[in-house]
């Protein structure tokens, strides 16, 4: 490699590095926010700013289609999601015990709240899924730790051998049906993915039906989440309060909120042809603002058709269904306005002849 070569690939590579760096902007604030109170509700409402801005932003931040570089060094990636591991532990710390000094009831306590909540559907679930993709045990173990702070470590069984098999099917709990609203989909889909997830684990144990107390369930995955999930929310109750407690088991169930939003969408009314997934069983978003504030999630095409490809790396494809915005205002439009959200995604499927539209195949 020439001298000039090299440098244009260190620039290269500093320029999408810098460009994913823009991940942390959000952990950052709700620590920031964490960090400088307590504060008056006139001085803390404002903070709700960042999560408006967010979808703002996300609505108007333009397409993000050029395709990664071929080669990139992974290190740098892997490091940002480790940070976004300390970072997300250190937030709930502060956040325990900024609700142990403020009170429960404060209005500044429940804007940390939701600042938390978002920052843990970023910090914990996104980063999470990325990791859980990983080869290394090392990195899915930080993973299911991440999942395990919004009480969801079944997660990580369900998506990597029920999800991923499954998509497009009806077999899959996370696959919203066409017509289905974003509270049915809620309602089906949280039950039936921890059912699917034990289901999984007992199978791989030796028997789908076993009962709880046979001993082979000491090995079962989704057995030990559980019960660090509990060890975890007794441990805050004990060492900083009922209040914190209490805060934490809402910014759990609000993340996992949004989770279920971004599963509700991102393969709705979808059905899969073949037993291969294709770019086309999954929708994707264009948003460059989604892009870099979720690690890579919003090019969910070649995610579930290549499960290994790193973040960093994930392509744009012309022929997946496209959402009408980026990740954070699709969840809006999903959660809040579900009926004009379906319709525009009925037209978009309707276009490009896909899910209930799609033209029936002839057999050879």
């Amino acid at each position: 490699m020439t001298s000039q070569a090299a440098v244009s690939n260190v620039l290269m590579q500093a320029r999408v590095l810098g460009a994913h760096l823009f991940c942390l902007y959000f952990p950052l604030t709700v620590m920031a926010y964490l960090l400088t109170g307590p504060r008056p509700w006139e001085q803390a409402a404002p903070w709700l700013l960042v999560v408006v801005l967010s979808v703002f932003w996300d609505k108007r931040s333009g397409a993000a289609t050029r395709q990664p570089p071929a080669q990139l060094v992974a290190w740098p990636f892997d490091a940002l999601l480790v940070v976004h591991v300390v970072l997300q532990v250190a937030n709930l710390v502060l956040f325990c015990r900024y609700v142990e000094q403020v009170g429960f009831l404060a209005f500044d306590t429940m804007m940390a709240v939701v600042l938390v909540m978002v920052n843990s559907g970023i910090s914990a679930i996104v980063v999470a899924h990325e990791l859980v993709h990983r080869p290394r045990h090392r990195m899915q173990r930080l993973g299911r730790l991440l999942l395990s702070t919004v009480l969801y470590e079944h997660f990580f069984t369900e998506h990597i051998r029920g999800h991923h098999p499954r998509v497009g099917t009806d077999a899959d709990p996370a696959t919203a049906r066409f017509g289905e609203t974003y509270r049915q989909f809620f309602r089906r889909t949280v039950p039936g993915q921890f059912r699917s997830a034990w289901h999984l684990e007992c199978k791989r144990l030796g028997d789908e039906g076993m009962p709880l107390w046979d001993r082979r369930q000491k090995d079962n995955r989704v057995l030990h989440g559980v019960v660090v999930e509990c060890l975890l929310a007794l441990g805050i109750g004990a060492v900083f309060g009922g209040g914190a407690l209490c805060a934490f088991l809402m910014q759990a169930h609000g993340a996992v909120s949004l989770l279920e939003a971004v599963n509700y969408f991102e393969h709705y009314g979808l059905r899969r042809s073949g037993k291969k997934v294709a770019t086309v069983d999954s929708w994707d978003a264009e948003s460059r603002f989604t892009l870099y504030a979720l690690v890579g999630l919003s090019r969910h095409a070649d995610h579930h058709a290549n499960a290994t490809r790193p973040y960093q790396q994930l392509r744009h494809f012309e022929d997946s269904p496209k959402l009408p915005y980026g990740y954070f205002a699709t969840a809006m439009l999903a959660v809040f306005k579900n009926q004009t959200f379906r319709r525009l995604m009925e037209n978009e499927l309707q276009r490009r002849k896909l899910g209930p539209f799609a033209e029936p195949v002839v057999p050879a």
